[in-house]
């Protein structure tokens, strides 16, 4: 007997056309995303996040950067700042990544937004780890997680998978990580993965997406969707999943899946 939780998504052929069709069709409606990331030696990731998001069809954004960098980057983001994208910069730590004194700022420019991507590039430091434990504790709106942002939570994988209002984007090493104790192999058939996501998210607050046997994988409640695709960055796949979910946010299974199949369409 077909399991109901499972949808499958061909490439050419969205599953929920009323979402796809029913996205705002101005920026002033299409939403506000919070970029954060980034350290004294990289912000690509942000960077790349920023213009995936973009794409996607998001209508307004912010980046939040390490004030480590500002030197560097007020030239390279000059003349891309205006009605759709404001960089700021928060406090850092001795060794160029956000340090604990950013926390108010990180709370305060979430309260604009209606969504907010960790996106990565945070680096390892102990005072990061504090204050992104201490942001997803105080922030309570959508969250989305990917890149290194979620090495910070591999030895404590509850405080992700019982936030509510979140999303994890991964790869399947961290994904190992994070729903352990649950064992999941690089070998195993795309079936016995799906079952075991939806036994792991029907318990789970926190969604789950990523990318197993050449699909892109989407776990909300116990509810599952896959995405036929031959290759796919996850960094444009966490910014493609913030902002459908932040314009679709009763939805968000169904935003998500949308997610998938207009990164790959």
């Amino acid at each position: 007997m077909e399991n109901t939780y499972w949808l499958k998504q061909k490439s050419d052929q969205a599953l929920f056309t009323d979402v796809l069709w029913s996205r705002p069709e101005t920026k002033t409606r299409a939403g506000k995303l919070l970029i954060i990331g980034g350290h004294k030696h990289s912000f690509a990731t942000p960077t790349n996040t920023y213009n995936a998001a973009l794409k996607a069809g998001i209508g307004a954004c912010r980046i939040l950067l390490p004030d480590s960098l500002k030197k560097i980057v007020i030239p390279y983001f000059s003349h891309l700042q205006g009605h759709s994208l404001s960089v700021e910069f928060g406090a850092s730590e001795k060794s160029g990544g956000f340090g604990q004194a950013a926390l108010a700022q990180m709370l305060e420019e979430a309260k604009w937004a209606d969504g907010v991507l960790l996106a990565g590039d945070f680096g390892k430091n102990s005072e990061t780890a504090i204050l992104l434990e201490k942001f997803i504790e105080k922030y309570d709106g959508q969250l989305t997680l990917a890149g290194d942002s979620l090495d910070y939570f591999i030895t404590n994988h509850d405080a992700l998978t019982s936030r509510r209002q979140s999303v994890i984007v991964t790869d399947f090493t961290k994904l190992q990580k994070i729903v352990s104790p649950l064992l999941i192999k690089h070998d195993e058939s795309l079936m016995t993965f799906v079952n075991k996501l939806h036994d792991f998210t029907e318990n789970k607050n926190a969604s789950l997406v990523t990318l197993h046997a050449d699909q892109i994988i989407v776990a909300v409640g116990g509810q599952l969707s896959s995405t036929s695709v031959k290759t796919a960055s996850l960094v444009e796949l966490a910014a493609y999943v913030s902002v459908w979910w932040l314009q679709q946010p009763k939805k968000p299974f169904e935003a998500l899946t949308t997610a998938a199949f207009c990164l790959v369409s």
